[in-house]
């Protein structure tokens, strides 16, 4: 089995499940699309800080609103 759990970081440094069973990502340009295993679909306005795929494990970071991803 290849999902993954995704997670939302906090700003207090907490982890918030997202989804579970996750088997597609597709990462935009500020928001990634998510899709588990259920059919269920969700859009978070974040980027993805860390994949840990042995662990099936996916963080996010929350794209805050002035930031942007020019260099």
């Amino acid at each position: 089995m290849c999902e993954a759990n995704v997670y939302l970081l906090e700003e207090n440094g907490e982890k918030k499940l997202v989804m579970e069973a996750v088997d597609k990502i597709i990462p935009g340009t500020d928001e990634v699309f998510l899709e588990n295993i259920f059919g269920e679909r969700k859009t978070v306005k974040a980027r993805i800080k860390e994949m840990a795929l042995v662990d099936h494990k996916v963080l996010l970071q929350r794209i805050s609103a002035g930031e942007n991803n020019a260099g």
